[in-house]
């Protein structure tokens, strides 16, 4: 009988400590249910939070915008210093050009002159080889005349200050040069005064 009375209290303290288990595993299952469940206030600061990022998100890439397009001003402002430099060295003695080919138009006129003396020979001589001179030292720094009798009239190399009608030229020829022009390398110095034909 003791023994049946033991072996009941122990089969009632295993049915307790089961109970228990079952109790403390529920509790622990309804308890990690409640932690992923989210409460309102934690709702909203998840929202805030993703609202921030989106927004931060947007400011990157503005920001990344306005740095291309910094960066391509650059690129672009020192493409164009560069083109300036080089146009600047290019064209580096167009202002003494321009003043130096008034000066050749008075030793070409004064190359005409008929001489009737030895004396003046010597002269015109000395005054042609001087003129060849500057010819040759323009010629290096890329200044030459612009061919204008027999040319097509070029607005952009010509100046027409006279027509006519000549038969033995075509049309929209220049058929006389008053004043020659000058090209420095591809820019005009000073168009050529010509007479054209209609």
């Amino acid at each position: 009988m003791v023994e049946n009375k033991n072996n009941e209290q122990t089969l009632n303290n295993e049915t307790i400590e089961e109970s228990t288990e079952e109790a403390v595993f529920a509790e622990e299952v309804n308890s990690s249910e409640e932690t992923q469940e989210e409460t309102p206030v934690e709702k909203d600061e998840l929202q805030l939070a993703q609202e921030k990022i989106q927004e931060l998100e947007a400011k990157i890439e503005e920001m990344d915008n306005r740095y291309l397009r910094l960066q391509a001003d650059f690129d672009n402002s020192r493409r164009r210093a560069k083109l300036d430099m080089e146009a600047a060295q290019k064209y580096r003695v167009q202002d003494i050009a321009g003043n130096l080919v008034e000066a050749l138009d008075n030793f070409e006129r004064a190359t005409k002159i008929e001489a009737d003396n030895e004396q003046t020979k010597s002269l015109l001589q000395g005054m042609e080889m001087v003129y060849k001179g500057i010819i040759g030292a323009l010629a290096k720094e890329g200044i030459e005349p612009i061919n204008s009798v027999g040319e097509e009239f070029d607005p952009h190399l010509h100046q027409a200050v006279m027509q006519v009608q000549d038969e033995n030229f075509g049309s929209n020829i220049v058929v006389e040069e008053f004043q020659k022009g000058y090209l420095l390398k591809d820019r005009v110095i000073r168009p050529a005064m010509v007479k054209v034909n209609e």
